[in-house]
C-alpha cells in the first residue's frame, strides 16, 4: 500500500468517524434542546395558569371581602334600626310613663293646691267670725286658754347658747325693750356675749350720748364689734369707745363730727382693731400718721370719700412698722390722689388683695400701673366709675393672679382686655363689665376657657349676641357659671335661651332684661334650667306661664312690664314656686284679685312685692297679704288706680317699706287706666327706654357682697 493510499484511507476513515460522531451529536443536541423547549413550554404554560389562578382568585377574594363588608354593614345596619326601634319604644314607654307620672304630680298639686285654697278660705270665714266675737267685751274660753298658754312660755329657762342665738337677730333698739319687760328678760338682756358686737347706727336718731357712753364703760372689756355709721356725736362720746380695749373693728363712716382728735384717743387706746372704716368722715395726714403707730395688725382699711388727706398722708403709712399687714383699701371717691400717692401706697402696703377705687374719673393707667410693681398679690380690683382706664391697665395687672374684676361705664376697653384674661387670669372667677359698649363676640370667645369663672355680668353690652354667647357657652367655663347678667343685650334671640338650658346645669342667677328679640318659646327653654333661683325677664315678650312648671326652688321673679302676662302665670307661680320671697308684676295689667288671692294663700315667705301698674288690683288684695304674708317687708303699688288711699294706709303699718299712687299709669305704660292698650303708641315718650336701659348696679343678692 502506498503511502497516498494510506493517507487517503486515513483521511477518509477520519472524515467517516466525524461524521458519525457529528450526526449522532446533532441528533442529542436537537433531541435536548426539543425536551428543554417542551420543559420551558410546560413552564410557560403552569406558570401562566397559575397567575390566572391568581388573577382570578384576587378578584374573587375581593369580591367576597366587598360581599362580607356588605353583609356586616347590613347586620351593623339592621342592629342599629333594630337598638333605635329598642330605643324609641324604651323612650316611648318612659315618655308615657314620665307623662303620667307628671300628670301625676300636676294632679297632686292642683289637690293640694285646691285644698289649701280651701283651708286659706275657711281661715278668712273664720277669722272674720272671730272679729265679730270680738265686738264682745266677753273674754272666750279659747283666748283664757291662749293667755294660758303664753303665759307658761318662758324663754328665760332655755339655755345660754339659745337665748343669745334669739338675741342675735334682734337689734340694740330691740333688746333694749326687751330688757324692760320683767328681771328676767333683764338678765337675759345682760349676757356679756351678747355685747361683742353693738350697733349704734340703728338707733342713731334715738339714742342719747349719755347712754352710748355708759353703755362702752360698762362692757368696755367684751366689746370687739362697734358701729357708729351715720351717728352724729359729741367728740367726747367717739373718745368713750377707746376704753374698749380689745376693740377688733370700728366703723365710723358717715360721721361728720369724728376728727382727727377722735382718731387718736382711739388708737392709743385700743391697738388691736383689724377693721377700721373712716368713709366720707373730715381726717386729715394727721389721721394717716396715726394708722401705722398704733394699729400694727389692721387688715382692712376704708377711706372712701375722705377728700382732705393728701398723698403726704399716704407715703406716712409707710412710717414704723407701717402697715404691711393690710390686705383690703378703699379709695373710691378720693380724686386727690396722684400717681405719687399711689407709688406711697405700693410701697406701705405690699400684701394688698382686695383692692375698691370707685367714682374716682382722674384715675388713669399710670396710677394703677405704680400700684401694681410692687403689690403683686392683688386678688379682686374694683373700678366703677374710672373712665380713662383703658386695656393698658389689663397688661399692668398681668403680674398679679386676679380672681375677680368689676368694671362698669367703661368706653376705653375692648376685646384686647379680655385676650389679657384669658392668657393671664385662669382663676378668674367674677367678671363685671356692665355697660362697657366695647366689648363684642370676641370678648365671649375669649372668655370661654376660663374654668373657673362663676359669675359674669356683661349687662347693657349692647354688641354682643348669639354667635359670641355660644362660643362662650361651648367652652368649660359654661359648667360652673352661677350668674349670668344680660340686660340690654337686644340681639340675643331664642337661640341663646337654647344653648343655656343645654350647657348651664348650675345656674342659680339669669337676668334677660329687656332683650326685645326674645319670645315666648325662647323662655320656654327655661324650663330645663332647674337650677334657677332668680330670674329677670322683665320686658320681653313673655305671655305664658311654662318656664315657671320646674322651678320648684325659685325664689326672686322679675316678669315686670311683660303686658301679655295673666292670672295664668301668678296662679303657677302659687302651685309650683312656694318658695317665693321676690316677685315683681308691675305695669301687668291683666292681673286680677282671684289669683292674689291664690299667691298670697300659698306663697308665706314673699318679703318684697311690686303691682304698680295693675290697675284691676282692688282693696281686697290688701286684706288677703296681711293674711297670708306675714313676711312681706318691702310692698310697691304705684299707679294702682282701684286701691283706696284708706286700704293702703291700713298696709303701710304692715310693712317697713310702702310706695303707693293711685294716678293713671303714664304713657309709657302703654296702657290706661282701665288696662286697654293706648290708641296712639307714636305719641308714648319714650321716658320708658331712658329707665331701663340704666345701668343695674345690683341685679342679684351676691353682687352685694364685700369682697
Amino acid at each position: 500500500m502506498t503511502p497516498e493510499l494510506m493517507i487517503k484511507a486515513c483521511s477518509f476513515y477520519t472524515g467517516h468517524l466525524v461524521k458519525t460522531h457529528f450526526c449522532t451529536w446533532r441528533d442529542i443536541t436537537h433531541k435536548n434542546e426539543n425536551v428543554a423547549l417542551a420543559d420551558k413550554m410546560n413552564r410557560a404554560v403552569t406558570c401562566y395558569d397559575f397567575r390566572l389562578q391568581k388573577s382570578v382568585f384576587h378578584h374573587w377574594h375581593s369580591y367576597m371581602e366587598d360581599q362580607k363588608e356588605k353583609l356586616k354593614n347590613m347586620v351593623l345596619r339592621i342592629q342599629r334600626i333594630i337598638y333605635c326601634h329598642k330605643l324609641t319604644i324604651i323612650l316611648t314607654k318612659w315618655r308615657n310613663k314620665a307623662r303620667c307620672k307628671n300628670k301625676k304630680k300636676e294632679d297632686e298639686l292642683m289637690s293640694k293646691h285646691e285644698l289649701q285654697l280651701k283651708k286659706w278660705r275657711n281661715r278668712l270665714l273664720l277669722k272674720g267670725a272671730s272679729a265679730e266675737k270680738s265686738n264682745f267685751p266677753e273674754q272666750s274660753s279659747s283666748e283664757v286658754c291662749l293667755v294660758d298658754e303664753t303665759l307658761e312660755c318662758d324663754i328665760s329657762q332655755l339655755p345660754e347658747r339659745a337665748i343669745l342665738q334669739i338675741f342675735f337677730y334682734l337689734s340694740l333698739k330691740d333688746v333694749l325693750i326687751c330688757g324692760q319687760v320683767n328681771h328676767a328678760w333683764m338678765l337675759m338682756t345682760q349676757l356679756s356675749s351678747l355685747w361683742n358686737a353693738i350697733d349704734f347706727s340703728t338707733v342713731k336718731h334715738a339714742i342719747p350720748d349719755k347712754y352710748i357712753v355708759s353703755t362702752l364703760q360698762r362692757w368696755h372689756l367684751n366689746v370687739l364689734r362697734l358701729n357708729f355709721r351715720g351717728c352724729l356725736l359729741r367728740p367726747k362720746t367717739f373718745r368713750s369707745a377707746s376704753h374698749c380695749r380689745n376693740l377688733q373693728e370700728l366703723n365710723v363712716s358717715d360721721c361728720p363730727t369724728f376728727t382727727d382728735e377722735s382718731m387718736r384717743h382711739i388708737s392709743e387706746g385700743c391697738p388691736g382693731v383689724l377693721y377700721l372704716n373712716l368713709s366720707n368722715t373730715t381726717i386729715t395726714n394727721r389721721t394717716m400718721r396715726l394708722l401705722p403707730r398704733h394699729f400694727h395688725n389692721l387688715q382692712n382699711l376704708s377711706l372712701a370719700y375722705c377728700r382732705r388727706f393728701t398723698d403726704k398722708g399716704l407715703q406716712y403709712l409707710n412710717l414704723g412698722n407701717g402697715c404691711h399687714k393690710l390686705i383690703y383699701l378703699d379709695l373710691s371717691g378720693c380724686t386727690q390722689i396722684s400717681v405719687q400717692g399711689f407709688r406711697y401706697i405700693a410701697n406701705s402696703c405690699t400684701g394688698i388683695l382686695h383692692l375698691i377705687i370707685n367714682d374716682m374719673p382722674t384715675l388713669t393707667d399710670n396710677c394703677v400701673k405704680a400700684l401694681v410693681e410692687k403689690c403683686s398679690h392683688i386678688t379682686s380690683m374694683i373700678f366703677t366709675g374710672a373712665p380713662h382706664i383703658s386695656d393698658c391697665t389689663f397688661k399692668a395687672l398681668s403680674t398679679c393672679k386676679l380672681r375677680k374684676i368689676r368694671f362698669e361705664g367703661n368706653k376705653r376697653i375692648t376685646d384686647a382686655s379680655f385676650k389679657f384674661m384669658d392668657k393671664n387670669y385662669p382663676d378668674l372667677s367674677h367678671i363685671y363689665m356692665a355697660d362697657c359698649k366695647g366689648i363684642t363676640d370676641s370678648s365671649l370667645r375669649s372668655l370661654s376657657p376660663l374654668k373657673q369663672l362663676t359669675v359674669l355680668n356683661l349687662a347693657n353690652c349692647v354688641r354682643i349676641g348669639d354667635v359670641g354667647l355660644r362660643q362662650f357657652l361651648d367652652g368649660p367655663a359654661s359648667i360652673r357659671i352661677r350668674e349670668l347678667n344680660l340686660s340690654n343685650c337686644v340681639q340675643l334671640s331664642d337661640v341663646s335661651v337654647l344653648k343655656l338650658s343645654e350647657r348651664c346645669p348650675n345656674l342659680n342667677y339669669l337676668s334677660l332684661r329687656n332683650c326685645e328679640h326674645l319670645t315666648a318659646q325662647g323662655i320656654a327653654y327655661i324650663v330645663n334650667i332647674f337650677s334657677l333661683v332668680s330670674i329677670d325677664l322683665s320686658g320681653t315678650d313673655i305671655s305664658n306661664e311654662a318656664f315657671c312648671k320646674n322651678s320648684l326652688i325659685l325664689e326672686c321673679l322679675d316678669v315686670s312690664y311683660c303686658s301679655q302676662l295673666s292670672d295664668m302665670i301668678i296662679k303657677a307661680l302659687a302651685i309650683y314656686c312656694i318658695n317665693l320671697t321676690s316677685l315683681s308684676i308691675a305695669g301687668c295689667p291683666k292681673i286680677t284679685d282671684s289669683v292674689m288671692e291664690m299667691l298670697s294663700a300659698k306663697c308665706h315667705y314673699l318679703h318684697i312685692l311690686d303691682i304698680s301698674g295693675c290697675v284691676l288690683l282692688t282693696d281686697q288684695i290688701l286684706d288677703d297679704l296681711q293674711i297670708g304674708c306675714k313676711q312681706l317687708r318691702i310692698l310697691r303699688m304705684q299707679y294702682c288706680t282701684n286701691i283706696s288711699k284708706n286700704a293702703a294706709e291700713r298696709m303701710s303699718s304692715k310693712v317697713q317699706q310702702q310706695e303707693y299712687n293711685s294716678n293713671d299709669p303714664p304713657r309709657w305704660f302703654r296702657y290706661d287706666r282701665e288696662g286697654n292698650p293706648l290708641t296712639q303708641p307714636e305719641n308714648i315718650t319714650s321716658s320708658k327706654g331712658h329707665l331701663e336701659l340704666t345701668v343695674e348696679k345690683s341685679t342679684y343678692s351676691s353682687e352685694e357682697e364685700a369682697v
